[in-house]
């Protein structure tokens, strides 16, 4: 496992961190194969562990503290995420912090997570959906304030809404935030245009989430894909998404193929081979995959030659009714 700074910070974290959505929220869960699968991703060098309370109502916080706590000797980077006062993903322009962030319920829900977890505080904290807009009302900033001063947490982040890299930069520039966590795949480039930069430029720590595309990336899906009742993937891969997110990852498994790469490796891979992206954080339940996407570190970034194969390969879409 390879290590990076944490932007400004300078913490040094896994180049693959761990998605814990999964676990939390998705049927098939079993909580002894994600301990499993979480004791094993520490054994090869993972050190950073993203949640969130809207994972299975804090299920998934309550996992991460167990695992925390088996490891005393061990620095491990914890990450939450605060759910809109509203209960509405992705945020919409017409939203105000009132609507979804208002200081009692910042205060509230970071509460509630730490009881979850049981932690005194956590090294990250961050907004589940965002608005550049709220930069505009002064709460916002002394809400982050107290946390930190609270000692609730280390550093606040923001999880900027799917594909939408632009309602961020704002932030970014603010010097409020210490990192953003953003959807970028070999699909979802359009984070490159101007939030990494403005990354970059400001110290901030980049997140890479949904590396996988919600799984078309990994080649395993088919046009046919259907997943259990009550299961959010159902309602993500309605028909017009589903399709040509399946013909698209079909394009790519030749050039994998030829490479001697899996599909999820080259995925990976692609992610870890921007210099701004600080660690990415594939979801994962079982072992086996665990120990696949742990490897991609060891194994480094593409080669510049296929990263230009897979430019043109990039996706720009906007958000609908189903990108939730």
């Amino acid at each position: 496992m390879k290590y990076r700074p944490f932007g400004r910070l300078g913490w040094l974290v896994s180049e693959i961190g761990y998605g814990m959505w999964g676990m939390g929220g998705w049927t098939g869960s079993d909580d002894e194969e994600s301990m499993q699968a979480l004791e094993r991703s520490v054994a090869l060098g993972c050190n950073f562990f993203d949640t969130a309370w809207a994972y299975g109502r804090g299920h998934s916080e309550r996992l991460l503290g167990e695992l925390v706590r088996r490891h005393p000797d061990k620095k491990l980077y914890t990450a939450t995420k605060i759910p809109p006062k509203n209960f509405k993903w992705p945020s919409r322009r017409e939203y105000t912090l009132d609507d979804c962030f208002p200081p009692d319920h910042i205060e509230r829900y970071v509460h509630s997570s730490l009881e979850n977890a049981g932690l005194d505080s956590f090294d990250l904290i961050q907004f589940h959906t965002w608005e550049d807009s709220w930069l505009q009302d002064d709460r916002l900033a002394a809400s982050i304030a107290e946390l930190k001063r609270q000692g609730l947490c280390r550093a606040v982040g923001i999880s900027i809404n799917r594909w939408e890299p632009w309602n961020g930069v704002a932030a970014v520039r603010s010097g409020l935030i210490d990192a953003v966590q953003v959807i970028y795949n070999i699909f979802d480039q359009n984070p490159e245009d101007e939030l990494f930069p403005a990354c970059q430029e400001a110290g901030v720590a980049v997140i890479a989430r949904v590396p996988f595309d919600e799984g078309t990336l990994t080649g395993t899906l088919t046009k046919d894909s259907k997943w259990p009742e009550g299961d959010w993937r159902n309602t993500y891969f309605v028909p017009e998404n589903l399709i040509p997110s399946v013909e698209r990852a079909d394009a790519l498994k030749p050039i994998a193929a030829a490479a001697g790469l899996t599909m999820p490796e080259m995925a990976l891979r692609f992610v870890i081979s921007h210099p701004a992206v600080t660690t990415v954080i594939p979801g994962m339940r079982k072992v086996r995959h665990v120990e696949a996407n742990m490897a991609a570190s060891d194994a480094g970034p593409l080669p510049p030659e296929l990263i230009v194969q897979l430019r043109p390969h990039r996706w720009d879409r906007q958000p609908t009714w189903w990108s939730q």
